[in-house]
């Protein structure tokens, strides 16, 4: 089921024009508004700092918060769009889309393992890689995963486990159509590097014995 949505608190912007968003900017707030979901566009500020908080965090926009302005209702929205100074690059304005329950989304969704403690592959010295802490989904506003689980039960050292062996909510998929790796269990170095010498020396053994003879005739 859904896991626990972010608040992001604004405050309702008075008067609407480039004349309230510079007043608004003067008092350390970032203008902003909320539109769609069959009401009408909500002008707000969002404190600046705050707001760039969130934004050096990454994936803002990929990020659903419930916005929470006094005396509104609490409401789902995704940024759609981030002005920035053309030359500090800070934020200037920020528009937010209200969501419907059915609405699809495109967010990042954490990953969990499950099964380390019988896996064979990790019980043998194999180290496990997760590849992708985070998948990126289409998602229902009103169905958003906590997290999603792979299952690296049954792997041995060398095997993958990928989205196809992930049972995934339903109502959800993958944004990359095709199947991509999501953890492995790999040797451990000490081992990858025993049998990199151990391939050397085969390869080593198993030279021509043609080549030798050149190789000897050419050193005489």
């Amino acid at each position: 089921m859904a896991g626990e949505i972010p608040d992001l608190e604004a405050q309702v912007r008075t008067g609407t024009g480039k004349g309230a968003a510079r007043q608004a900017r003067r008092d350390g707030m970032v203008p902003g508004i909320v539109f769609g979901g069959d009401a009408d566009p909500l002008p707000i500020n969002i404190p600046f700092n705050k707001l760039l908080t969130m934004l050096r965090k990454g994936r803002f926009k990929a990020t659903l918060f419930n916005m929470k302005v006094e005396g509104h209702d609490d409401v789902r929205v995704i940024c759609r769009d981030v002005q920035r100074h053309v030359v500090k690059d800070l934020p200037t304005h920020v528009d937010f889309m209200r969501l419907k329950r059915t609405t699809k989304i495109n967010l990042f969704i954490n990953v969990q393992v499950a099964g380390e403690d019988v896996s064979p592959g990790l019980k043998k010295g194999g180290v496990l890689t997760l590849v992708r802490p985070e998948v990126e989904l289409v998602v229902t506003a009103a169905d958003i995963p906590e997290s999603i689980t792979v299952d690296v039960s049954e792997l041995e050292i060398g095997d993958s486990a990928t989205i196809a062996n992930v049972k995934l909510p339903e109502g959800s998929k993958p944004v990359i159509d095709r199947d991509f790796v999501i953890a492995q269990v790999s040797a451990p170095s000490g081992l990858a590097s025993q049998d990199d010498d151990e391939a050397e020396d085969v390869a080593a053994d198993e030279v021509p014995t043609s080549e030798m003879g050149d190789a000897e005739a050419s050193e005489d």
